[in-house]
Protein backbone atom coordinates (compact mmCIF):
# COMPACT_ATOMS: atom_id res chain seq x y z
CA UNK A 1 0.00 0.00 0.00
CA UNK A 2 1.42 3.40 -0.99
CA UNK A 3 1.78 6.32 1.42
CA UNK A 4 1.53 9.96 0.36
CA UNK A 5 3.93 12.58 1.73
CA UNK A 6 3.00 16.23 1.12
CA UNK A 7 5.60 18.99 1.42
CA UNK A 8 4.80 22.71 1.22
CA UNK A 9 7.51 24.84 -0.39
CA UNK A 10 7.63 28.54 -1.22
CA UNK A 11 7.43 27.59 -4.90
CA UNK A 12 4.56 25.09 -4.66
CA UNK A 13 3.42 21.82 -3.12
CA UNK A 14 5.25 18.53 -3.59
CA UNK A 15 3.36 15.22 -3.32
CA UNK A 16 5.25 11.93 -3.08
CA UNK A 17 3.27 8.69 -3.41
CA UNK A 18 5.67 6.25 -1.76
CA UNK A 19 5.82 2.53 -2.33
CA UNK A 20 6.70 0.44 0.77
CA UNK A 21 10.38 0.39 1.69
CA UNK A 22 12.72 -0.54 4.52
CA UNK A 23 14.44 2.83 5.00
CA UNK A 24 12.41 5.72 6.45
CA UNK A 25 12.13 8.50 3.89
CA UNK A 26 13.27 11.16 6.37
CA UNK A 27 16.51 9.20 6.78
CA UNK A 28 17.15 9.63 3.07
CA UNK A 29 15.59 12.95 2.10
CA UNK A 30 14.70 16.48 3.01
CA UNK A 31 13.12 19.04 0.70
CA UNK A 32 13.73 22.56 -0.61
CA UNK A 33 12.74 25.03 -3.32
CA UNK A 34 15.04 25.45 -6.30
CA UNK A 35 15.78 28.81 -7.86
CA UNK A 36 14.84 27.56 -11.33
CA UNK A 37 12.02 28.17 -13.77
CA UNK A 38 12.23 24.60 -15.10
CA UNK A 39 11.99 22.65 -11.86
CA UNK A 40 11.03 24.40 -8.65
CA UNK A 41 11.74 21.77 -6.03
CA UNK A 42 14.77 19.86 -4.78
CA UNK A 43 15.04 16.53 -3.01
CA UNK A 44 17.74 17.28 -0.45
CA UNK A 45 19.64 14.03 0.04
CA UNK A 46 20.80 13.14 3.54
CA UNK A 47 23.01 10.38 2.09
CA UNK A 48 24.79 12.08 -0.80
CA UNK A 49 27.10 14.48 1.07
CA UNK A 50 26.23 17.39 -1.20
CA UNK A 51 23.70 19.83 0.23
CA UNK A 52 23.70 18.21 3.66
CA UNK A 53 26.63 17.02 5.84
CA UNK A 54 26.88 13.22 6.02
CA UNK A 55 29.16 10.78 7.83
CA UNK A 56 31.57 8.82 5.59
CA UNK A 57 30.28 5.61 7.19
CA UNK A 58 26.74 6.28 5.98
CA UNK A 59 28.00 7.22 2.52
CA UNK A 60 30.04 3.98 2.39
CA UNK A 61 26.96 1.96 3.36
CA UNK A 62 24.94 3.50 0.51
CA UNK A 63 27.69 2.85 -2.04
CA UNK A 64 28.11 -0.76 -0.97
CA UNK A 65 24.37 -1.46 -0.88
CA UNK A 66 23.77 -0.10 -4.37
CA UNK A 67 26.82 -1.86 -5.81
CA UNK A 68 25.74 -5.20 -4.34
CA UNK A 69 22.26 -4.76 -5.77
CA UNK A 70 23.76 -4.33 -9.24
CA UNK A 71 26.18 -7.24 -8.86
CA UNK A 72 23.36 -9.62 -7.97
CA UNK A 73 22.78 -9.72 -11.72
CA UNK A 74 25.20 -10.69 -14.47
CA UNK A 75 27.05 -7.57 -15.63
CA UNK A 76 28.80 -9.35 -18.47
CA UNK A 77 32.37 -9.24 -19.72
CA UNK A 78 32.78 -5.49 -19.34
CA UNK A 79 30.86 -2.70 -17.63
CA UNK A 80 30.83 1.09 -17.88
CA UNK A 81 29.78 3.00 -14.73
CA UNK A 82 28.75 6.63 -15.26
CA UNK A 83 28.20 9.20 -12.51
CA UNK A 84 26.08 12.21 -13.41
CA UNK A 85 27.43 15.74 -12.98
CA UNK A 86 27.38 17.68 -10.88
CA UNK A 87 25.49 16.21 -7.99
CA UNK A 88 26.13 12.48 -8.40
CA UNK A 89 29.78 12.42 -9.45
CA UNK A 90 30.81 11.42 -5.92
CA UNK A 91 27.98 8.91 -5.66
CA UNK A 92 28.95 7.44 -9.03
CA UNK A 93 32.58 7.02 -8.05
CA UNK A 94 31.62 5.58 -4.66
CA UNK A 95 29.34 2.93 -6.18
CA UNK A 96 32.01 2.05 -8.75
CA UNK A 97 34.67 1.75 -6.03
CA UNK A 98 32.39 -0.45 -3.92
CA UNK A 99 31.63 -2.64 -6.95
CA UNK A 100 35.36 -3.14 -7.57
CA UNK A 101 35.86 -4.14 -3.93
CA UNK A 102 32.89 -6.53 -4.23
CA UNK A 103 34.54 -8.33 -7.15
CA UNK A 104 33.51 -6.49 -10.33
CA UNK A 105 36.10 -7.03 -13.07
CA UNK A 106 36.74 -5.13 -16.30
CA UNK A 107 34.82 -2.18 -14.91
CA UNK A 108 35.42 1.39 -16.07
CA UNK A 109 34.19 4.55 -14.34
CA UNK A 110 33.65 7.90 -16.00
CA UNK A 111 31.58 10.92 -15.05
CA UNK A 112 29.77 13.47 -17.12
CA UNK A 113 31.00 17.03 -16.76
CA UNK A 114 29.97 20.60 -17.45
CA UNK A 115 33.53 21.60 -18.34
CA UNK A 116 35.03 21.92 -21.80
CA UNK A 117 38.14 19.93 -22.65
CA UNK A 118 39.54 20.91 -26.04
CA UNK A 119 40.75 18.24 -28.43
CA UNK A 120 38.91 15.30 -26.84
CA UNK A 121 35.94 13.61 -28.49
CA UNK A 122 32.69 13.61 -26.53
CA UNK A 123 29.06 12.62 -26.52
CA UNK A 124 26.70 15.52 -25.89
CA UNK A 125 23.22 15.38 -24.42
CA UNK A 126 20.96 17.49 -22.22
CA UNK A 127 19.22 17.26 -18.88
CA UNK A 128 15.95 19.04 -19.60
CA UNK A 129 15.02 20.09 -16.04
CA UNK A 130 18.48 21.14 -14.89
CA UNK A 131 19.60 24.63 -13.95
CA UNK A 132 22.47 24.11 -16.44
CA UNK A 133 21.65 21.82 -19.34
CA UNK A 134 25.04 21.33 -21.03
CA UNK A 135 26.55 17.95 -20.21
CA UNK A 136 29.54 16.31 -21.83
CA UNK A 137 30.63 12.71 -21.72
CA UNK A 138 34.22 12.54 -22.94
CA UNK A 139 35.88 9.53 -24.48
CA UNK A 140 38.63 8.16 -22.23
CA UNK A 141 42.18 9.29 -22.99
CA UNK A 142 43.96 5.95 -22.54
CA UNK A 143 43.67 3.46 -25.42
CA UNK A 144 42.67 0.53 -23.21
CA UNK A 145 40.02 2.65 -21.46
CA UNK A 146 38.66 3.86 -24.79
CA UNK A 147 38.33 0.25 -25.95
CA UNK A 148 36.46 -0.60 -22.73
CA UNK A 149 34.24 2.44 -23.24
CA UNK A 150 33.28 1.42 -26.78
CA UNK A 151 32.71 -2.29 -26.08
CA UNK A 152 31.04 -2.48 -22.65
CA UNK A 153 28.22 -5.01 -22.49
CA UNK A 154 26.65 -3.33 -19.47
CA UNK A 155 26.00 0.34 -18.74
CA UNK A 156 25.49 1.38 -15.10
CA UNK A 157 24.04 4.89 -14.89
CA UNK A 158 24.14 6.53 -11.47
CA UNK A 159 22.28 9.61 -10.22
CA UNK A 160 21.04 10.77 -6.86
CA UNK A 161 17.35 10.82 -7.85
CA UNK A 162 15.18 10.20 -10.88
CA UNK A 163 11.99 12.06 -11.70
CA UNK A 164 11.39 11.16 -15.36
CA UNK A 165 14.40 9.20 -16.65
CA UNK A 166 14.55 11.40 -19.76
CA UNK A 167 18.18 12.40 -19.21
CA UNK A 168 19.19 8.75 -18.98
CA UNK A 169 17.24 7.87 -22.11
CA UNK A 170 19.07 10.59 -24.03
CA UNK A 171 22.39 9.30 -22.73
CA UNK A 172 21.57 5.67 -23.55
CA UNK A 173 20.60 6.55 -27.13
CA UNK A 174 23.74 8.66 -27.60
CA UNK A 175 25.90 5.85 -26.22
CA UNK A 176 24.27 3.17 -28.37
CA UNK A 177 25.32 5.10 -31.47
CA UNK A 178 28.97 4.41 -30.60
CA UNK A 179 28.47 1.01 -28.94
CA UNK A 180 25.72 -0.99 -30.68
CA UNK A 181 26.84 -4.07 -28.72
CA UNK A 182 25.33 -2.80 -25.47
CA UNK A 183 23.09 -5.51 -24.02
CA UNK A 184 22.01 -4.28 -20.57
CA UNK A 185 21.47 -1.06 -18.61
CA UNK A 186 21.23 -0.54 -14.85
CA UNK A 187 19.69 2.71 -13.66
CA UNK A 188 20.91 3.29 -10.12
CA UNK A 189 19.72 6.03 -7.78
CA UNK A 190 19.14 6.72 -4.11
CA UNK A 191 15.45 7.37 -4.83
CA UNK A 192 13.37 6.90 -7.97
CA UNK A 193 10.15 8.83 -8.58
CA UNK A 194 9.82 8.24 -12.31
CA UNK A 195 6.23 7.51 -13.37
CA UNK A 196 5.63 3.90 -14.51
CA UNK A 197 4.76 5.20 -17.98
CA UNK A 198 8.13 7.01 -18.15
CA UNK A 199 9.94 3.86 -17.05
CA UNK A 200 8.12 1.77 -19.65
CA UNK A 201 8.92 4.30 -22.37
CA UNK A 202 12.61 4.29 -21.45
CA UNK A 203 12.77 0.49 -21.44
CA UNK A 204 10.98 0.32 -24.81
CA UNK A 205 13.13 2.94 -26.51
CA UNK A 206 16.39 1.61 -25.05
CA UNK A 207 15.74 -1.71 -26.76
CA UNK A 208 17.90 -3.63 -24.26
CA UNK A 209 17.30 -5.10 -20.82
CA UNK A 210 16.90 -2.39 -18.14
CA UNK A 211 17.05 -2.89 -14.36
CA UNK A 212 16.21 -0.19 -11.81
CA UNK A 213 18.06 -0.07 -8.48
CA UNK A 214 17.19 2.32 -5.62
CA UNK A 215 16.43 2.55 -1.88
CA UNK A 216 12.93 4.05 -2.14
CA UNK A 217 10.58 4.64 -5.04
CA UNK A 218 7.16 5.96 -5.90
CA UNK A 219 5.54 8.77 -7.87
CA UNK A 220 6.07 12.49 -7.66
CA UNK A 221 3.65 15.34 -8.34
CA UNK A 222 4.32 19.06 -8.01
CA UNK A 223 1.76 21.85 -7.89
CA UNK A 224 3.47 25.02 -9.05
CA UNK A 225 2.80 28.24 -7.14
CA UNK A 226 3.88 31.59 -8.50
CA UNK A 227 6.35 33.31 -6.19
CA UNK A 228 7.40 36.62 -7.65
CA UNK A 229 10.38 37.02 -5.31
CA UNK A 230 11.90 33.65 -6.29
CA UNK A 231 10.74 33.59 -9.91
CA UNK A 232 12.45 36.91 -10.56
CA UNK A 233 15.86 35.62 -9.43
CA UNK A 234 18.29 34.74 -12.18
CA UNK A 235 21.61 33.06 -11.43
CA UNK A 236 24.29 32.55 -14.05
CA UNK A 237 25.11 28.83 -14.03
CA UNK A 238 26.70 28.50 -17.48
CA UNK A 239 30.46 28.53 -17.78
CA UNK A 240 32.44 30.69 -20.16
CA UNK A 241 33.20 27.79 -22.53
CA UNK A 242 36.97 28.00 -22.08
CA UNK A 243 39.02 24.81 -21.93
CA UNK A 244 39.47 23.81 -18.28
CA UNK A 245 41.92 20.94 -18.72
CA UNK A 246 44.75 22.72 -16.88
CA UNK A 247 42.48 23.14 -13.83
CA UNK A 248 41.07 19.61 -13.61
CA UNK A 249 43.15 17.13 -11.60
CA UNK A 250 40.41 14.63 -10.70
CA UNK A 251 40.62 11.82 -13.31
CA UNK A 252 36.99 10.73 -13.23
CA UNK A 253 36.07 12.70 -16.34
CA UNK A 254 38.48 10.74 -18.55
CA UNK A 255 38.20 7.19 -17.22
CA UNK A 256 39.20 5.13 -14.17
CA UNK A 257 39.61 1.34 -14.20
CA UNK A 258 40.40 0.99 -10.47
CA UNK A 259 39.72 2.88 -7.24
CA UNK A 260 41.85 5.85 -6.21
CA UNK A 261 44.01 5.43 -3.11
CA UNK A 262 45.48 8.20 -0.97
CA UNK A 263 49.00 8.17 0.46
CA UNK A 264 49.33 6.04 3.59
CA UNK A 265 50.71 8.90 5.69
CA UNK A 266 47.90 11.31 4.79
CA UNK A 267 46.96 11.82 8.45
CA UNK A 268 50.55 12.63 9.44
CA UNK A 269 50.75 15.17 6.62
CA UNK A 270 47.44 16.72 7.69
CA UNK A 271 48.59 17.02 11.30
CA UNK A 272 51.66 18.96 10.15
CA UNK A 273 49.33 21.64 8.74
CA UNK A 274 48.08 22.57 12.23
CA UNK A 275 45.16 20.19 12.42
CA UNK A 276 42.74 20.87 15.30
CA UNK A 277 41.75 18.10 17.71
CA UNK A 278 38.85 19.47 19.78
CA UNK A 279 35.63 17.59 20.49
CA UNK A 280 33.70 18.95 17.53
CA UNK A 281 33.57 16.94 14.28
CA UNK A 282 35.74 17.66 11.28
CA UNK A 283 34.06 18.81 8.06
CA UNK A 284 35.71 17.71 4.82
CA UNK A 285 34.40 19.76 1.91
CA UNK A 286 34.57 18.77 -1.75
CA UNK A 287 34.15 21.24 -4.60
CA UNK A 288 31.58 20.92 -7.38
CA UNK A 289 32.20 17.87 -9.57
CA UNK A 290 35.32 17.00 -7.57
CA UNK A 291 33.73 15.69 -4.38
CA UNK A 292 35.06 12.11 -4.25
CA UNK A 293 38.43 13.17 -2.74
CA UNK A 294 36.56 14.68 0.22
CA UNK A 295 34.89 11.32 0.83
CA UNK A 296 38.22 9.46 0.55
CA UNK A 297 39.86 11.77 3.09
CA UNK A 298 36.81 11.78 5.35
CA UNK A 299 36.70 7.97 5.33
CA UNK A 300 40.38 7.78 6.25
CA UNK A 301 39.96 10.23 9.14
CA UNK A 302 36.90 8.37 10.37
CA UNK A 303 38.82 5.09 10.33
CA UNK A 304 41.39 6.76 12.60
CA UNK A 305 38.71 7.52 15.19
CA UNK A 306 37.78 11.11 14.26
CA UNK A 307 34.20 12.34 14.09
CA UNK A 308 33.76 13.42 10.48
CA UNK A 309 31.16 14.91 8.16
CA UNK A 310 31.51 15.22 4.38
CA UNK A 311 29.84 17.79 2.16
CA UNK A 312 30.45 19.65 -1.10
CA UNK A 313 30.10 23.06 -2.67
CA UNK A 314 27.80 23.32 -5.67
CA UNK A 315 26.70 25.75 -8.35
CA UNK A 316 23.07 24.74 -7.94
CA UNK A 317 21.03 27.74 -6.66
CA UNK A 318 18.60 26.73 -3.87
CA UNK A 319 16.16 28.91 -1.95
CA UNK A 320 16.63 29.16 1.81
CA UNK A 321 13.85 27.37 3.69
CA UNK A 322 12.61 23.89 4.56
CA UNK A 323 15.74 21.69 4.74
CA UNK A 324 18.07 24.45 3.57
CA UNK A 325 18.79 26.37 6.75
CA UNK A 326 21.78 28.42 5.64
CA UNK A 327 23.02 29.67 2.27
CA UNK A 328 26.59 30.81 1.69
CA UNK A 329 27.41 32.23 -1.75
CA UNK A 330 30.90 32.80 -3.17
CA UNK A 331 32.81 32.81 -6.44
CA UNK A 332 33.74 29.60 -8.25
CA UNK A 333 37.32 28.31 -8.51
CA UNK A 334 37.20 27.28 -12.19
CA UNK A 335 37.60 30.76 -13.74
CA UNK A 336 33.97 30.82 -14.89
CA UNK A 337 32.94 33.82 -12.82
CA UNK A 338 29.75 32.11 -11.67
CA UNK A 339 28.41 31.82 -8.12
CA UNK A 340 28.98 28.71 -6.06
CA UNK A 341 27.17 27.78 -2.86
CA UNK A 342 27.49 25.75 0.30
CA UNK A 343 24.32 24.95 2.21
CA UNK A 344 23.59 24.25 5.87
CA UNK A 345 27.10 25.21 6.93
CA UNK A 346 27.77 26.73 10.34
CA UNK A 347 31.56 26.85 10.72
CA UNK A 348 31.23 26.96 14.51
CA UNK A 349 29.82 23.40 14.43
CA UNK A 350 33.23 22.02 13.41
CA UNK A 351 36.63 21.80 15.04
CA UNK A 352 38.22 22.13 11.62
CA UNK A 353 37.15 22.46 8.00
CA UNK A 354 39.27 20.88 5.26
CA UNK A 355 38.57 22.13 1.74
CA UNK A 356 39.46 19.50 -0.89
CA UNK A 357 39.96 20.95 -4.36
CA UNK A 358 41.54 19.97 -7.66
CA UNK A 359 42.26 23.46 -8.99
CA UNK A 360 45.30 25.52 -8.00
CA UNK A 361 44.80 27.98 -5.17
CA UNK A 362 43.11 31.15 -6.37
CA UNK A 363 41.41 34.23 -4.92
CA UNK A 364 38.05 32.44 -4.65
CA UNK A 365 39.55 29.52 -2.70
CA UNK A 366 41.69 31.77 -0.53
CA UNK A 367 38.62 33.80 0.34
CA UNK A 368 36.83 30.66 1.57
CA UNK A 369 39.89 29.35 3.41
CA UNK A 370 40.21 32.59 5.36
CA UNK A 371 36.46 32.95 5.98
CA UNK A 372 36.20 29.41 7.39
CA UNK A 373 39.73 29.31 8.92
CA UNK A 374 40.06 26.15 6.85
CA UNK A 375 42.83 23.88 5.63
CA UNK A 376 43.44 23.55 1.90
CA UNK A 377 43.80 20.00 0.55
CA UNK A 378 44.72 20.11 -3.13
CA UNK A 379 44.25 16.82 -4.99
CA UNK A 380 47.00 15.60 -7.31
CA UNK A 381 47.44 12.28 -9.09
CA UNK A 382 50.88 10.75 -8.78
CA UNK A 383 52.39 10.64 -12.29
CA UNK A 384 54.05 7.26 -11.77
CA UNK A 385 50.86 5.63 -10.44
CA UNK A 386 47.61 6.64 -12.15
CA UNK A 387 45.37 5.36 -9.33
CA UNK A 388 47.41 6.83 -6.47
CA UNK A 389 46.84 10.38 -5.25
CA UNK A 390 48.43 12.93 -2.96
CA UNK A 391 46.71 15.69 -1.01
CA UNK A 392 48.79 18.82 -0.52
CA UNK A 393 47.76 20.41 2.78
CA UNK A 394 48.13 24.11 3.52
CA UNK A 395 46.62 26.39 6.13
CA UNK A 396 46.84 30.07 5.18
Amino acid sequence: MSKTVTVTLDTGTLHLDLEPGHIPLNRLLGFAARVSSKRKFLLVSKVLGKHYPVSPKFMSWSYRSLARAVLKSDIGAGSLWIGMAETATGLGYGVFEAACREGAEQALFIQTTRYHLDGIERLEFEEAHSHATDFFLYYPEQTKHREQFLTAETLVLIDDEISTGLTFLRLIKAYQRVNPGLRKVFIVSLVNFAHPDDRAALEDQAGVAVEWVCFRQGRLRFEDKRNAAIDSITVNVSGNGACKKALLAWPGRLGLDAPISLEKDVLEQLCRSGFSRDERPILVLGTGECNAPAYLLGRELESQGFKVKVQSTTRSPIHQGNDIGRVCRFEDNYDDGIPNFIYNLNPDDYGDIILCHETPLCDALNDRLHAWRAISARFELQPDSPNHAKLHFFRP
